[in-house]
């Protein structure tokens, strides 16, 4: 015989389940075209962002330190139970309490030295490079300027560490805006960025240069050897977490190199050194540019676009034509970085083979 008030408690269980799910669907304020919508439904399908109770998002509304504190508890996997707090402003009662006690422990959040968190006030765009820096233990610098984050100011190296993990990219502009309040979507972004190349990709200027996270790159090099290059999770230093860079693969050795770029150019280097200026913006023929010191200055010139150029790959007929100053060429184009690279003695170097 049917037990109706077991059958009816078991409904009012899986309703209740599915009034929790992070349905996509469900949000009534995120339309396809905004910006940061696939960070957001990527956050929501892990369960990182919730909305609220009357089925919106608010991606454009800024951020606070308390819902900052909730998003970075729940990527974390921290214990979110209401308790007591090292900040005499967030009382055990406060709503995220267990997060902002949790973060805090872990370093991921700061107090103020007045001894408060003040949850209710909006993070700064500063404030969430900082959270990135600490959250992701991110470990290399960006070293081209960021007009408005000078090196010179105290958070200059968590702004940095943000442009060269491709988790931030400015604006077109050039500047940053660091004191400018965060917005949900924003927070959203930085955390995606960190997680997924896909979303990397997104952190680039118009017309960039820059190669596709999410592809392989082949290339045939000096002495018919074969380099593979991915972008991938590496191990950092010593007691810092790994992180994605680019990896080239030539045989048994591996190299592993930075893409940096913004309005002002394009350059590569190695994780923790030096760097070399491939490109400078906006591109213009004849145009001279410092590529670096090697050790003495060295100057490159662009000396043709929309250039021909013939790889294994195909054949490209946008490239940029940049001569060295040894008298070496070599071809970039944009979402393929240097395609061809042909030495003073007429010797190819590096030449795309396939991407896939």
């Amino acid at each position: 015989m049917l037990d109706v008030k077991k059958t009816m408690q078991f409904i009012a269980i899986v309703l209740s389940l599915f009034l929790f799910l992070p349905a996509a669907s469900a949000v009534t304020d995120l339309s396809e075209n905004h910006m940061f919508y696939e960070e957001i439904n990527y956050l929501i399908d892990k369960g990182v962002v919730k909305g609220y109770s009357d089925g919106t998002i608010r991606p454009d509304r800024s951020l606070n330190r308390a819902e900052a504190a909730v998003m970075i508890g729940r990527l974390k996997g921290l214990d979110g139970t209401p308790q007591k707090t090292p900040f005499r402003d967030v009382p055990a009662g406060h709503y995220a309490s267990g997060y902002i006690a949790n973060a805090a422990e872990a370093g991921y959040v700061l107090g103020h030295s007045d001894g408060t968190y003040r949850p209710d006030v909006a993070i700064t765009r500063n404030d969430m490079a900082l959270v990135a820096e600490r959250v992701f233990d991110l470990n290399y610098f960006y070293f081209y300027g960021i007009k408005d984050s000078p090196d010179d100011l105290p958070d200059f190296q968590a702004v940095s560490k943000v442009f060269a993990a491709s988790i931030a990219i400015g604006y077109p502009d050039g500047t940053f805006r660091p004191l400018q309040e965060g917005t949900r979507g924003q927070f959203s972004a930085f955390l995606a960025r960190a997680l997924e190349p896909k979303f990397k990709n997104k952190a680039s200027i118009a017309h960039s240069y820059q190669r596709d996270k999410t592809k392989t790159y082949t290339y045939r090099m000096e002495n018919d050897n074969v380099g593979v290059a991915r972008f991938v999770k590496v191990p950092a230093l010593e007691g810092q977490e790994d992180e994605f860079v680019w990896e080239t693969r030539v045989g048994e050795e591996r190299y592993h190199e930075l893409e940096y770029e913004n309005t002002e150019g394009f350059a590569v280097g190695s994780t923790y050194s030096e760097y070399s200026s491939y490109l400078t913006y906006p591109v213009q023929d004849d145009k001279l540019f410092l590529a670096g010191y090697n050790p003495a200055v060295v100057l490159y010139t662009i000396t043709g676009v929309d250039k021909s150029v013939k790889t294994e790959y195909q054949t490209f007929i946008d490239a940029v034509e940049v001569t060295t100053d040894d008298g070496g060429v070599y071809y970039m184009v944009e979402g393929f970085s240097v395609v061809k690279w042909i030495k003073s003695d007429g010797t190819v170097s590096k030449e795309l083979m396939d991407v896939e």
